[in-house]
């Protein structure tokens, strides 16, 4: 039977899924308006999407305490605002052809670091909103979300480019992001957040990860997983869109048609942990997802090389789709109510930071050799980081999460 989470999480789902749809519709327009409007090199494009994580991260620093303390509905509000306002300044400045590659830069920031806040928010929240077995649930349910939004988003917004110019789904990202906004204030009820006494700064988020092993483990992995999955993004973009001159709709095509199998994976995610086991669903599946990256060394041009991308990609995000929502809720569960924002925050900050660092030296490494011999030597580091995940078994909830009262 389905599982019942109640009205307010699923106007939280809602206004989650509706600023997904609009990030994903305008996936990869930043690098295509560097590639293709503004002439950006290699390094350049990498470079675009490094700095912005970067900063963002830095910036961010001060907000996993300041969302502690605050009720986490007016936060996410807040932020969809600051965002939907960042967004929609690149299209206004391109009709007026104020456009710059500088402004894009800004806009990563602004919009990065907002996501930060908007996420701590929303993690807390969701495990305020959702408890026990029915966490679980919850995160593969936004986790099938985002794999829906990834699948149908990137091909409509390669529609869009080719007829409207890749500013325009800049413009529908924004409008999200509002949408999004009006969504959350639906939501009623009591909200959550952090005594000034109780909640940490935010180093007591870092602390906490690295005292518990499981979480410690899980952190590293993820960290690093992601810096070398998406230090590869740019010089996707660079090579196919560049060299290969993949029209927009391919290269969204690319992109969008694998993500069907993170729909799939989040679906199976719940089913097969009640079948096998948490532990052994989670590394199974985190070995499986460093294995297929490796495949983009062998991308072509023209129809193979689309062929190659769609397949590669569709196995890697199937094994992400049922990883993901396990992962996720092993954090919740391990983390009790009033550090919530604290571990979201610094988890967050350091994986932006590490996709950052590893984004301008896969930049550098793409211009001292190539874009593809850059994407290959990050698919055969990617071999190594299975050895990073939890070896214990099962993983139960930490004695400190125990013993922590309700959230609210």
């Amino acid at each position: 039977m389905r599982t019942r989470l109640g009205a307010n999480f699923g106007r939280l789902w809602a206004a989650y899924a509706v600023s997904t749809y609009g990030t994903w519709i305008a996936f990869g327009a930043f690098p295509l308006i560097a590639v293709r409007v503004l002439h950006s090199p290699a390094f350049a494009v990498s470079l675009l999407e490094a700095a912005g994580l970067a900063v963002a991260a830095i910036v961010a620093v001060p907000v996993g305490p300041w969302v502690a303390h605050r009720a986490k509905r007016p936060v996410m509000v807040a932020m969809d605002l600051v965002r939907f306002v960042a967004m929609a300044s690149v299209p206004v400045t391109y009709l007026l052809g104020l456009l710059s590659y500088g402004q894009l830069l800004v806009v990563s920031v602004i919009a990065g670091t907002a996501s930060i806040a908007f996420t701590a928010a929303s993690g807390a929240y969701l495990k305020h909103l959702a408890r026990g077995e029915h966490l679980l649930v919850a995160n593969g349910r936004f986790e099938g979300t985002s794999w829906v939004a990834t699948a149908a988003g990137p091909p409509l917004g390669g529609a869009l480019i080719g007829v409207l110019g890749p500013v325009m789904t800049v413009a529908a990202d924004a409008v999200s992001y509002l949408l999004s906004a009006l969504g959350v204030l639906r939501i009623r009820g009591s909200d959550v957040a952090a005594p000034r006494s109780a909640a940490p700064d935010l180093p007591g988020g870092w602390r906490f990860i690295l005292h518990d092993p499981v979480l410690r483990r899980l952190f590293f992995n993820s960290v690093t997983v992601g810096g070398l999955i998406m230090a590869t993004s740019p010089l996707m973009a660079v090579l196919l869109l560049g060299q290969y001159h993949f029209p927009a709709w391919q290269y969204g095509l690319a992109f969008g048609v694998p993500a069907v199998g993170g729909f799939v994976g989040a679906r199976l995610s719940a089913r097969l942990v009640a079948r096998y086991g948490r532990h052994r669903i989670m590394t199974v599946f985190g070995w499986l997802r460093s294995l297929f990256p490796l495949g983009l060394a062998f991308t072509q041009p023209g129809v193979p090389g689309l062929v190659t991308v769609i397949v590669v990609e569709g196995l890697l995000i199937t094994c992400m789709g049922i990883f993901n929502p396990i992962y996720a809720t092993e954090r919740l569960q391990r983390t009790p109510p009033e550090h919530a924002a604290q571990v979201l925050s610094a988890w967050s900050i350091s994986g932006k930071l590490a996709q950052a660092t590893l984004m301008v030296i896969w930049g550098i490494l793409a211009t001292l050799t190539s874009p593809l011999a850059a994407i290959t030597i990050s698919g055969v580091l990617l071999l190594a980081t299975p050895l990073l995940l939890p070896r214990r078994a099962p993983l139960a909830v930490s004695p400190v999460a125990r013993s922590s009262p309700p959230a609210g």
